[in-house]
């Protein structure tokens, strides 16, 4: 059967599998979950059915709580249920997710994992949610990118029917929920046909129904038999391994791609090894390749099932010749060792060859992660004695704990990257999720996109990072070469160093109504000398101008996006996006009517249109560049904060 491949992000490839195993539904938004909730009620209302032939029923409640609640009653009365949550959200569930434990109940929750409010509020992603409901005996399922969001999320909901357990999927929030890729899907038949038919009909007929099954449930019970009956869970809860290994070697048979709990990736003799959940793996992947590609012996760990954490799964797929490992959490635990670490410490301390265990942690509140802070974590653990409780990507100037990282390493690629700086709602964004859609729909390149922009989007700065290859992206971090970059702000020159992240030889994009023949006198000195540095090509286009002359105000997203697709026929010929441009455009403003589809394809026309190049002098590159902001002698205002 040929394979069928989507351009989609995190949330929706997880929603997807959710709703085809779903029968109810009970919702409340929280970023960066929202978008799973959002997905499954439009399905809904469009009369989608999952693989059992039903429509979902789905319940919007007024707190997490509420939903977690609602998804327990579900549960009972014999409906297979699911909600979707992150940061507070979680924490609100945890009353709930110990009663679906204890009663063993297979609701499944799908997390877009976030920081949690605790100095100050952060919407961003890391693991603090998810390593809080640990405790709960909730089966735990990380996956560490968006094609895992696709192929595990299914592992998760069959592993909560055939189990009889609750199970927790998540990836990180916005880092894997809001980056979109080309992932292949799994056909709805393939998934029906590995569900546990004799324990779906044994939920069923295990309902709460005072006519055909009356029974009382939730009851009190004393010190004389408590203890007794938590106890009594422990050969229930010892089968979720091995359903778990069952499910993810048939995923695994279905795609090609390998999981199990814990999965092993390096050098068959590495001396030294990362263990590691969540996006940070695809990034060392990367890093790995490097590595031993120049002789070393790295590797890592990526685990799969969280919990239960099963120590022998972790030792099988150990290489006998490990010495050093590094654990990485994302999460800060205050007055104690990180839970990932303390879970590793226990199950391989003094384990064979194994001398030194150290942990660190990384990329909280979505604090980008590059390949050299990687680096900086294998260089580390190769001393005698790496210090323990370290960081990366951070100048930790407080404790002294975080690992200078190498900037002169870098990792090879074989695809092209690109950078584009927007303003918050002025439609870049949006114009680039219609570009990474057509490129990943209508050609065989695989495509990511990743979207920066601060919490309260609208009125701020926003980059869009897109990368296109003819092999699977790995890349989980911002782009930092790119080989094309486009501003549709002019002011950006003087606020941000755009150019630093040009790539030898790459293209700047400008939208700026400044006259052509006058550009060179108001560019700073500081791009002009970029620009020659780095024998860029430099275009400039004036958007603004544009769209108000066809009528559509200030909105120039659509004529940049045209503009991209002319300076970029290597990935897409042109006449061949202009089509799909088009396409797009009715499909996303025909509700808005006709006049503003026409005015959207006047816009495409003119992207190309409207390009001037600018001629780059060699001169240029001998410029001086002077600081004009006045210096107050306080070395850390002038250097970090003026």
């Amino acid at each position: 059967m040929a394979k069928k491949f989507m351009t989609m992000d995190g949330n929706t490839a997880a929603a997807n599998v959710a709703y085809a195993f779903t029968e109810v539904a009970a919702i409340y938004p929280i970023t960066p979950s929202s978008t799973m909730a959002e997905l499954v009620d439009a399905w809904a209302s469009q009369g989608r059915r999952n693989i059992f032939g039903s429509v979902v029923k789905v319940i919007e409640m007024q707190s997490e709580a509420g939903a977690s609640g609602a998804v327990h009653g579900a549960l009972q009365g014999g409906a297979l249920a699911s909600t979707f949550t992150a940061s507070q959200g979680l924490l609100l569930m945890i009353p709930n997710i110990y009663k679906w434990v204890g009663e063993m109940l297979p609701g499944v929750l799908h997390v877009a994992a976030r920081s949690i409010a605790t100095g100050s509020l952060s919407i961003f992603g890391d693991q603090q949610d998810i390593y809080a409901v640990r405790q709960t005996g909730c089966t735990i399922i990380a996956s560490h990118s968006v094609q895992e969001a696709a192929d595990l999320a299914g592992v998760a909901h069959l592993t909560a029917i055939k189990a009889s357990v609750p199970v927790l999927h998540f990836f990180d929030g916005f880092r894997t929920s809001h980056e979109i890729q080309k992932v292949e899907v799994i056909d709805e038949k393939d998934l029906l046909a590995l569900v546990d038919l004799e324990k779906y009909e044994a939920f069923k007929a295990h309902a709460l129904n005072p006519h055909t099954n009356p029974i009382t449930r939730g009851g009190a019970e004393n010190d004389d038999v408590y203890f007794q009956g938590r106890e009594a869970q422990n050969t229930h809860y010892a089968n979720v391994v091995p359903v778990v290994e069952e499910y993810m070697e048939k995923i695994s048979a279905l795609t090609g791609r390998q999981y199990a709990p814990f999965v092993y990736y390096g050098a068959k003799d590495a001396d030294r090894i990362i263990i590691a959940m969540g996006s940070v793996t695809e990034t060392i992947l990367e890093v790995i390749d490097e590595l031993n590609k120049k002789g070393e012996k790295v590797g890592m760990v990526k685990v799969h099932l969280y919990r239960p954490f099963s120590v022998e799964n972790l030792k099988k797929v150990l290489p006998e010749s490990v010495k050093s490992i590094a654990v990485l959490d994302r999460t800060k635990e205050v007055g104690a060792h990180e839970p990932l670490f303390l879970d590793v410490f226990a199950a391989l301390s003094g384990y064979k060859n194994i001398k030194t265990i150290v942990g660190g942690r990384y990329g909280l509140s979505s604090k980008d992660t590059q390949p050299h802070d990687i680096k900086a974590v294998f260089d580390h653990i190769k001393q005698a004695n790496p210090f323990d409780g370290f960081t990366i990507s951070i100048v930790d100037d407080v404790t002294f704990k975080s690992l200078k990282a190498d900037e002169e390493f870098e990792v090879e690629h074989n695809y092209t990257s690109c950078l584009f700086y927007g303003l918050g709602s002025d439609g870049t964004v949006s114009a680039n999720k219609n570009a990474i859609k057509i490129i990943g729909d209508y050609t065989d390149l695989y495509s990511q996109a990743y979207f920066a922009y601060d919490s309260k989007k609208a009125g701020g700065a926003t980059r869009s990072f897109l990368r296109f290859g003819k092999t699977p992206i790995h890349s989980t971090y911002y782009v930092r070469d790119a080989d094309f970059i486009s501003c549709s702000l002019d002011s950006y020159l003087i606020r941000y160093d755009m150019l630093r992240n040009l790539k030898k030889g790459g293209t700047f994009l400008l939208n700026t109504s400044f006259d052509p023949a006058n550009i060179e006198s108001k560019l700073p000195n500081r791009v002009k000398k970029e620009l020659a540095k780095k024998k860029a090509k430099f275009y400039i286009i004036d958007a603004t101008k544009i769209a108000e002359e066809i009528g559509m105000g200030r909105h120039t997203n659509t004529i940049l996006q045209s503009s991209f697709f002319a300076l970029n026929e290597a990935i897409m010929p042109y006449a061949e996006a202009l089509d799909h441009m088009k396409d797009a455009a009715v499909k996303s403003y025909s509700k808005k009517g006709e006049d503003i589809v026409a005015l959207n394809i006047k816009a495409i026309d003119e992207g190309k249109e409207g390009l001037i190049q600018i001629q780059v002098k060699p001169e240029w590159a001998d410029l001086t560049v002077t600081r004009d902001r006045r210096i107050t002698g306080d070395e850390y205002f002038d250097e970090h904060v003026s």
